[in-house]
């Protein structure tokens, strides 16, 4: 059933334990995240036991502060995630298909996240998985309904550095993501008509972009960089570099 105007018009809307507006989408086989700029009045949203794909295509919304959407089928979040739902607090994906831990990167710049819950999916068995979101995610207090330790804190900055200044380690997997992302085309809905865009690019375009991730210094230069190819848009320097025959 998609996300219409008739389904969000029909569904229960009340207030919940923690006195928020909630909007109950739960069970519908829900198979895109659309038409959510209909969904204004609500602080919360739960959208558990669907088939959506991907965390993606959600308007500017300032309101909303929790989703829930455990036993979805999400792979991939939508790079400018932040800049659509800045001040979610908490954010529910237990029993997704999240795989990679770079996959996860664009929570990072969620600054009021509080409580993640990222329970069986496949990055949840990854080594350092909760080393690694408690690094990129510092605003993270709970995850998967565990309070994180300052001990847990100093192991993840030895580990993964910060966002500022980032370890090799950290570099190297949050490259590995994007040089993945060059060849994977993320589709938002069943039918493939919402994309996290991708970027057709040539052998030395793409060995251009493969070579400026190594060379970034800060986690906030990988960012940028893909962000641009998921937004469709070849990233600055690498043009320029592709055309000099010198």
């Amino acid at each position: 059933m998609r996300l219409t105007a008739e389904l969000v018009h029909n569904s229960l809307s009340y207030l919940n334990p923690l006195k928020e507006r909630e909007l109950d989408l739960r069970g519908h086989k829900i198979p895109a995240l659309e038409n959510l700029g209909l969904i204004t009045n609500e602080d919360a949203i739960d959208l558990t036991d669907n088939d959506i794909p991907a965390l993606a295509n959600f308007p500017k919304n300032h309101r909303l502060k929790a989703l829930y959407l455990a036993r979805n089928r999400i792979t991939a979040i939508a790079p400018a995630l932040n800049n659509s739902i800045p001040n979610l607090d908490t954010l529910v994906l237990t029993q997704n298909s999240l795989s990679e831990l770079a996959d996860l990167e664009p929570l990072a710049a969620l600054k009021k996240l509080t409580h993640l819950t990222l329970l069986e999916n496949p990055v949840a068995s990854r080594e350092n998985y909760r080393y690694w979101v408690i690094a990129t995610c510092p605003s993270v207090r709970f995850l998967d309904f565990q309070k994180v330790k300052d001990a847990e804190r100093s192991k993840a900055a030895e580990l993964f550095g910060t966002l500022a200044e980032p370890t090799d380690l950290a570099k190297k997997l949050l490259s590995s993501r994007s040089s993945r992302s060059l060849n994977t085309a993320s589709t938002a809905n069943a039918n493939g008509t919402d994309k996290i865009s991708r970027v057709k690019l040539s052998d030395k375009e793409r060995k251009r972009i493969e070579e400026l991730i190594r060379n970034a210094k800060t986690l906030a230069e990988i960012t940028r960089l893909e962000k641009a190819l998921n937004e469709g848009r070849i990233p600055a320097g690498v043009l320029d570099d592709s055309m000099d025959t010198s």
